[in-house]
């Protein structure tokens, strides 16, 4: 079965469970499932009955879907992601990107638990992602172009949408929320960075390490979607400090900084113009 008869089986799926299709949709990343509790008049659909969504094997992604209205404004929430390093092919990881595409989402944000890269930005900050590194040795277009979806060869020069960084940085400073702009770059996982690997990424001009997002990233401009990218640094990347890096620490802090990234992600919604 082709690619795109497997995206089009599960936006029906979909469609069967919801009256309308929000225009944006939410990414929860590692330990920010929480911010789906919020979500009114919920309706909630497991990934295991969606006709070949991948399912997600990590801790601190649930695995479903949650359709409804945060503070009155329609959205999708995904409560935990797919990675490349769990086994999936590019194809995979991007799968609910393209069914949310077809959809009709007109927006999406995607927020990570990441590593500090630039020292000036302390664990517990939130990073607006302005740009990216593709660091994972792969790229999620490769293979035969869909010209239903998007070009053979998309422009990624504003890959993350300007307008929406703009917005982000207002919120935060309205409220009160460190935030800071920063590139993203990207490794395969699920090893941890060595502190070589950091040194050479701080060279390369990145603030932020992570695992996953820039695939989805890639996915959604190909396919027209506007996208907000939201990092919440967790710990600080390999061999800046002595500290030995764990899932659980990250996992920890995400928890610590949840309400703030709750907080910066549910204005954002409520105030984005589509």
């Amino acid at each position: 079965m082709l690619l795109s008869e497997k995206v089009e089986l599960a936006k029906e799926y979909i469609k069967t469970k919801i009256e309308a299709v929000p225009d944006i949709a939410v990414v929860l990343g590692s330990g920010l499932g929480s911010l789906a509790d919020e979500v009114e008049s919920q309706v909630i659909i497991p990934y295991t009955d969606i006709p070949y969504w991948p399912r997600s094997t990590v801790t601190g992604h649930a695995g479903r879907l949650v359709i409804g209205k945060l503070h009155g404004t329609p959205v999708i929430m995904m409560q935990g992601r797919v990675h490349y390093y769990e086994g999936y092919s590019m194809t995979e990881v991007t799968f609910p990107t393209r069914v949310l595409a077809v959809l009709g989402i007109k927006a999406i944000v995607l927020t990570n638990a990441s590593g500090g890269v630039n020292t000036d930005i302390k664990p517990g900050t939130i990073v607006a992602i302005q740009d990216h590194i593709n660091y994972m040795g792969i790229n999620p277009l490769i293979g035969e172009n869909n010209p239903d979806w998007g070009v053979r060869f998309p422009d990624m020069t504003m890959a993350y949408d300007r307008d929406f960084i703009k917005l982000t940085c207002d919120i935060a400073e309205r409220e009160g929320i460190l935030l800071r702009k920063g590139v993203y770059i990207a490794f395969s996982g699920p090893s941890f960075e060595t502190p070589a690997e950091i040194r050479m990424a701080r060279i390369l001009g990145a603030d932020v390490v992570g695992m996953s997002t820039v695939p989805e990233v890639i996915a959604a401009n190909h396919m027209g979607v506007r996208v907000c990218g939201i990092s919440c640094v967790a710990n600080y990347g390999a061999g800046i400090t002595d500290n030995k890096l764990t899932h659980q620490e990250v996992m920890d802090a995400m928890n610590a900084a949840s309400g703030s990234l709750c907080k910066l992600v549910s204005k954002f919604i409520k105030e984005v113009k589509l």
